[in-house]
């Protein structure tokens, strides 16, 4: 039976596939754009109502878009200019920087990219004017106990390439798209060093999602930004996209990867030695580049990883005749064959993750949750309720692996063992 705490968020799931699901129908393409943007757009379309469902007053928090944007060559996909949301730190936390890269999937062909653009996902001219900052974000101290008085940032999320794509890709026949990801990272960095990030003591950048992934894309060269007697870490929240095979024995992922790669001219920002190894679009997966990331890394992530069972292990095309629908929507619904193949993809990220385990300054939290994302909502980053390893919630884990207090290497046990999950509800 589900849980009971999960009724009000139900609702709101069930509400939003009542309204995006049929967009999904349409193939695999539009299912990869609509469901991560929809998962990782709960920090821009229902961020507003399910923050204040969970977290009644958060705080609302401007956008900024970006200064002089065209001038540096930094647009979103429509050519707009791109954004993000700051919060100036006070007291002991004045000099110390957070900065969270917002997620929302990728587009992998012209159609997508153009249908993303007329999004938030896209262009700034749809986004919030103001969003709440809560979990990671949040200044209540008892919602983020460890940074709630830092300088905090939301990077908006408007190229489509995890803020990796470079502009020699783009098209000369009139198709205006612009695949700016990574003068993005860099003009918005420029302009957040200039008000005071050049100067912070302590900092950390993570990201959720796609968001997570470009932080460990960047996480590297964010260090390289900052001084050197700074401490500076990354926390990467359910950013650890596998490259597996799905249950009709294709890896339909890798090449989505690789059309994201291809068409945004990814390759230049991702990892060098990597890409001398193998076919760069599988340097898109951090599975294949985290082993060679020398500043300290925290990951979160759920080991039944929602989006990832949903688009990655059981996509559509691998389940013509909806055997998994009811599963995919709900892990409660799974049957024992449907549980087996999960606690499979369990083991799979395991083993993905054993040479980063092995890290001295590395840190993770894998739960054993039905989520994705859990850092930037009150309810799973740290509140009562919230999922738990051996009795930490996750701001705790992340606090005590940041300031060096513990080693920190919590790997859940096997679902359904952890009654303090916040499994998600579809439907």
């Amino acid at each position: 039976m589900a849980n009971p705490r999960l009724r009000g968020f139900t609702w709101w799931r069930q509400k939003w596939a009542r309204k995006d699901w049929a967009i999904a129908a349409t193939g695999f393409t539009l299912l990869m754009l609509v469901l991560i943007a929809t998962f990782d757009n709960w920090s821009q379309e229902t961020d507003s109502s399910l923050n204040r469902f969970f977290n009644p007053d958060p705080a609302l928090v401007d956008l900024t878009l970006l200064s002089h944007a065209r001038e540096k060559g930094a647009v979103c996909l429509d050519g707009s200019a791109p954004g993000y949301h700051f919060q100036k730190g006070f007291g002991s936390g004045a000099n110390n920087w957070l900065l969270h890269m917002e997620g929302g999937g990728w587009c992998e062909t012209v159609a997508s990219c153009s249908t993303r653009k007329r999004t938030a996902l896209g262009s700034s001219k749809y986004m919030d004017r103001v969003v709440p900052f809560s979990g990671i974000l949040s200044s209540d101290a008892s919602q983020n106990p460890e940074f709630f008085n830092w300088n905090k940032v939301k990077i908006r999320y408007c190229d489509g390439a995890s803020f990796s794509g470079n502009p020699e890709k783009e098209f000369k026949n009139g198709t205006k798209l612009f695949f700016r990801g990574q003068i993005i990272w860099e003009a918005i960095m420029d302009e957040l060093l200039s008000i005071g990030l050049a100067h912070t003591s302590q900092a950390i950048l993570s990201g959720c999602s796609a968001g997570g992934l470009a932080t460990l894309i960047h996480c590297d060269d964010f260090r390289e930004l900052l001084p050197k007697d700074a401490i500076v870490k990354c926390v990467s929240d359910a950013g650890f996209f596998l490259d597996v095979e799905d249950i009709s024995g294709t890896r339909a992922i890798r090449s989505f990867y690789h059309n994201v790669v291809d068409l945004q001219g990814v390759v230049k920002s991702l990892n060098k030695d990597c890409i001398s190894r193998m076919e760069p679009s599988q340097c898109f997966f951090p599975q294949e580049f985290i082993k060679n990331i020398k500043t300290p890394v925290f990951l979160v992530n759920p080991a039944y990883d929602l989006w990832q069972i949903q688009n990655i292990l059981v996509p559509d095309l691998s389940d013509p005749h909806h055997d998994w629908l009811k599963c995919k929507l709900n892990i409660y619904n799974c049957n024992r064959r449907q549980i087996e193949v999960l606690q499979g993809f369990r083991n799979s990220m395991l083993k993905a993750l054993g040479e980063f385990q092995r890290k001295k300054n590395g840190g993770m939290f894998i739960n054993s949750c039905f989520a994705h994302c859990q850092t930037w909502m009150a309810d799973t980053w740290h509140s009562p309720s919230s999922p738990r390893i051996n009795n930490k919630t996750i701001a705790e884990s992340v606090g005590d692996w940041y300031f060096n207090r513990r080693v920190v290497t919590e790997i859940d046990c096997a679902y359904p063992c952890n009654p303090t999950c916040f499994n998600i509800i579809l439907g």
